[in-house]
């Protein structure tokens, strides 16, 4: 859930043989990042001005909400994008006006899985996350996914509780 725009220190760009982690850019809308997102939750299309209007709104958060993509120039221009991830930096009055990672929205295309593509995202998310002063990096995940994120460097801690809408 969340965007960056240009290339900043924070989260320049890591390349690991022929795929690149680096931020979201505009682009990315046709390079797959809708169909992608839709293999973790509903994501109807938007249309490229849409696109461009959420994206400039994510990207007015600057380095407080950053996306990850991991791209594949080798790909066709359809598919290059091949993982995601988000990374939320809230900020609190406890610990001293302390910061939070949450971690969001990781997704790896089910033909790209077994790669360590979203481990390489969620392990340079937290990078950012520490990069930025947080004090810790939350997320959820299903029981599922659990082992997962334990390769991850995560810990289960305490139990979520969600309202939707």
């Amino acid at each position: 859930m969340a965007s960056s725009s240009p290339e900043s220190a924070p989260a320049a760009a890591e390349t690991d043989g022929s795929v690149q982690i680096r931020r979201l850019e505009v682009s990315d809308r046709e390079k797959g990042f809708l169909p992608l997102l839709s293999q973790l939750s509903a994501c109807p299309e938007l249309t490229a001005s849409e696109f461009a209007a959420c994206f400039a709104d994510l990207a007015a958060l600057g380095d407080d909400h950053v996306i990850l993509v991991a791209e594949d120039p080798a790909a066709a221009p359809e598919r290059r994008i091949l993982a995601t991830g988000c990374l939320f930096v809230e900020r609190k009055f406890l610990r001293g006006g302390g910061k939070v990672g949450h971690v969001e929205d990781v997704v790896v295309d089910a033909a790209a899985r077994g790669r360590g593509l979203g481990l390489r995202v969620v392990r340079r998310l937290v990078e950012i996350s520490k990069e930025a002063g947080c004090y810790k990096v939350i997320l959820d995940c299903t029981p599922e996914l659990r082992a997962y994120y334990a390769k991850c460097g995560f810990v289960e801690k305490g139990v979520q509780m969600a309202i939707y809408f």
